[in-house]
């Protein structure tokens, strides 16, 4: 099994940036690699969608309506991913959450993994 700790969620106005963190860990065994890292967000009455994707070899991977605004960048150790969020707008306002495909000692296959989400609200 492995955990995805996210943080930075929180209240600003429009305009403003704000840093999330996704941070990943086994809960036991440990993560042999991390082939991508993702964060989508789902707003009320809306279809969760995708925002960016980090790939191991480097390829990311935006959606069209953060595309110029946002940057999902990794650590040095590649198991936590951050998503820069600038310029944000009151449409940005959604639950935030993270995903992981993970490879660990204990499945030796990878395996798609979720947070538990962190809330963004941008308001005026």
């Amino acid at each position: 099994q492995v955990q995805l700790m996210e943080s930075g969620g929180g209240l600003v106005h429009p305009g403003e940036s704000l840093r999330l963190s996704c941070a990943a860990s086994a809960a036991s065994g440990s993560i042999i690699s991390i082939n991508a890292m993702s964060w989508y967000r789902q707003a009320p009455g809306k279809q969760r969608e995708l925002v960016a994707t980090d790939m191991k070899g480097g390829s990311t991977v935006y959606g069209d309506s953060v595309m110029g605004r946002f940057t999902i960048f990794r650590d040095n150790a590649g198991n936590t991913a951050f998503l820069q969020m600038n310029m944000l707008k009151p449409e940005d306002t959604a639950v935030y959450i993270c995903n992981a495909l993970v490879t660990t000692t204990n499945r030796q296959s990878p395996y798609v993994y979720w947070g538990q989400g962190t809330q963004v609200t941008v308001s005026s």
